[in-house]
């Protein structure tokens, strides 16, 4: 059975995209039988923000399964946003964080409620 796996992230700088570039390649070395869909690659940045927004729309609704890269003091808003889309539509999400900084006052503060989700 093959699955599509929606890969959620910041792209904003050369360096988030080339962390997304490793993400989707170690996903793709690693796993069988899958499709990776990364925002990245569904349309060109010049695109139209309506036509960036349909086309994220659409790859949501026909994956079923998210990787949704979590580093930086906060996550992402969009990727937050995604991940909240995806859940609402029951599908499994798995947290990716590699940031080693806390994200709060005590120990077992998270990023924000959404990643909560994730735990």
């Amino acid at each position: 059975m093959m699955h599509k796996i929606y890969l959620s992230g910041p792209l904003f700088s050369q360096g988030e995209i080339a962390w997304g570039e490793r993400v989707k390649s170690f996903l793709k070395d690693r796993l069988e039988n899958v499709e990776i869909i990364w925002p990245h690659e569904i349309v060109p940045c010049l695109a139209l923000p309506a036509q960036i927004f349909q086309a994220n729309l659409q790859a949501l609704s026909e994956c079923d399964v998210m990787v949704a890269m979590l580093d930086g003091p906060q996550v992402e808003d969009g990727t937050a946003w995604e991940i909240g889309y995806f859940f609402m539509q029951g599908k499994k999400i798995l947290g990716l964080r590699t940031d080693f900084r806390r994200a709060g006052e005590t120990d077992n503060s998270r990023v924000n409620l959404m990643k909560r989700l994730l735990d």
